[in-house]
């Protein structure tokens, strides 16, 4: 794709900004770093201290970040928390300089991703959308699925560091393109969740070794990540978060939104929204997205 911006140069000098090391960021910034000059920021700067120990330098706002840095990534909560962190007073694009470029790998809404994407351009910056699916899990083992858009020679020149953190890495388009292929990963992801979750219920009241069932339909043509990943977790009643309830609830609420806009009906995303809005409404919004199956639980009076 053709662009007036020259792209990024990557090289062992090149300095990298990380905005954001809660549950996913954390382990893709220490990946990312390896080698390089990095200069740190999180909201809550304790979240941020495994870095520091890595040899990671603290920086005391995003503008802060992007003056030390060629190639700033963030990877926040929602798309207010984006806004600020690119377009605020104290934000990215603030303190990036012409030349750098900016990666954002927090879901967020297409619209907003181009958004960023002109006014990075207009001030002589790279812009990419870059979200990810993978969890906590995939994060640490750098095995993340990266969605990526943005111009596509800015794409190929940071190449080598998206291949730290993932293993699908598949360029998808222009700007915004990443975070639409995104609402596809989390519409799949919501049709998944429940029946994996309504799978256990039913086994359980079925009186199944519910361990013994899952080995016969993982191997089958239900196989699935949720099924390997989450199932477990499940069963040893381990709620903690890969992905807290509250991210989903908003990526499926702007999936929602973009349908709307595009004419088109998702009932069955609209089902398992509610869903997870009863999930939150019953003090689990902090808990990873497999706490569905406490809601679940709840409506078929089943206490675990």
């Amino acid at each position: 794709m053709a662009t007036d911006l020259i792209p990024f140069q990557l090289t062992p000098e090149s300095r990298i900004g990380w905005i954001g090391t809660g549950v996913m960021g954390i382990s893709m910034c220490g990946h990312v770093m390896k080698g390089y000059s990095a200069t740190v920021y999180n909201r809550t700067k304790s979240k941020a201290e495994p870095l520091l120990e890595q040899g990671a330098h603290y920086a005391e706002s995003p503008k802060a970040v992007a003056s030390q840095a060629d190639i700033i990534f963030s990877i926040v909560g929602f798309p207010k928390d984006v806004q600020e962190v690119y377009l605020g007073e104290n934000g990215i694009l603030a303190g990036a300089k012409s030349g750098s470029i900016v990666v954002d790998m927090t879901t967020t809404s297409p619209s907003l991703a181009q958004e960023i994407y002109q006014a990075a351009k207009e001030k002589g910056i790279g812009a990419v959308d870059a979200p990810v699916s993978g969890g906590d899990v995939g994060a640490k083992n750098a095995a993340l699925s990266i969605m990526v858009g943005g111009d596509a020679p800015m794409v190929e020149s940071i190449m080598p560091l998206f291949e730290r953190m993932g293993k699908a890495i598949v360029y998808q388009g222009p700007a915004g393109s990443g975070q639409h292929t995104k609402m596809c990963n989390q519409i799949t992801i919501a049709g998944t969740m429940i029946g994996v979750c309504e799978s256990l219920l039913y086994g359980y009241k079925a009186g199944l070794n519910l361990d013994t069932m899952l080995q016969s339909i993982s191997g089958g043509a239900a196989a699935c990540w949720t099924l390997d990943n989450l199932a477990p977790r499940i069963l040893q009643r381990n709620f903690d978060p890969g992905f807290f309830v509250e991210h989903f609830i908003k990526d499926m609420a702007l999936a929602l939104e973009e349908a709307k806009h595009m004419g088109i009906v998702l009932p069955g995303l609209a089902l398992v929204h509610q869903l997870y809005l009863a999930v939150q409404a019953q003090g689990h919004g902090r808990k990873g997205t497999h706490a569905l199956m406490l809601a679940l639980e709840h409506i078929s009076h089943i206490e675990n």
